[in-house]
């Protein structure tokens, strides 16, 4: 492996930690409702398949795009995830109006829906770029479910002192990546 496909992965994954935050930080609120470890451990599978399923969409997109718009495609990708986590940074503040979902049914649809879809706009924006598709979505899936499963036992335990914070800095790492790529 050379040094830039070592680099690319690092920056994936730490890309990877940034997506799982989000359902890092919903977890915990779940898992103050006192869950059970098999019903955990169906959340976490769920959501990392949301997580590998949304950028998947995301990336097919985005590569549809980057065909049409060419030179553009690096900026957009760019301002795309600067949005992002200026938006998960934003809503961490506002996290009085969030409402816990159950996670059964319709309800764990709806709850793995809403914690990846900010991973569908960083697949559109990685779909623009040059990214090793299956190494991208492997570890978004597979870091998303490991940090849903802490989340909601770590909420059964500390009962959600670490919420807005873990969202604060997925989003700004999220924003430090689309600044990087707009100006690195």
């Amino acid at each position: 492996m050379s040094a830039y496909q070592i680099g690319e992965i690092v920056s994936l994954l730490f890309m990877a930690l940034a997506l799982g935050m989000d359902a890092f930080s919903v977890s915990l609120g779940m898992g103050m409702q006192q869950v059970r470890l098999k019903r955990i451990a169906l959340i976490g599978l769920i959501i990392g398949l949301f997580h590998i399923i949304m950028p998947f969409i995301g990336i097919m997109l985005g590569q549809a795009i980057s065909t049409q718009i060419g030179q553009f495609t690096t900026l957009a990708g760019g301002l795309l995830l600067v949005g992002i986590g200026a938006q998960m940074v934003f809503s961490a503040f506002n996290h009085g109006t969030k409402k816990i979902v159950q996670p059964v049914g319709i309800g764990l649809l709806f709850f793995a829906i809403s914690v990846s879809l900010d991973s569908f706009s960083v697949g559109l924006s990685l779909g623009m770029s040059e990214v090793k598709t299956m190494i991208a979505l492997m570890l978004f899936g597979v870091v998303s479910t490991v940090l849903t499963w802490a989340g909601m036992i770590l909420g059964k335990k500390v009962h959600g002192l670490l919420g807005v914070y873990s969202e604060i800095l997925g989003g700004s790492i999220l924003f430090s990546f689309g600044l990087n790529i707009l100006f690195g």
